[in-house]
């Protein structure tokens, strides 16, 4: 699942492919934003971890579950 999160002050985005679930990471998000946890803690497809300040997060998209194809075939 393709997640994009937007810092403050920050012109580029994170953008990491997790393997974690829409809900566990809404819920990571979620819990960062009201101050349960000081920084938002994910996990990408390799294991490695991207840490965030809780309160210099501007934005986090949460996208579909991405698909992997393999060859030439069409979209």
């Amino acid at each position: 699942m393709e997640v994009k999160i937007g810092v403050q002050h920050t012109p580029r985005e994170i953008v990491l492919e997790s393997g974690q679930s829409a809900e566990e990471v809404e819920r990571a998000v979620s819990e960062a934003l009201t101050g349960k946890a000081e920084l938002l803690s994910l996990t990408d497809e390799h294991g490695r971890k991207v840490l965030v300040a809780a309160d210099r997060l501007a934005y986090v998209e949460i996208g579909e579950p991405s698909i992997r194809r393999v060859g030439f075939g069409a979209p």
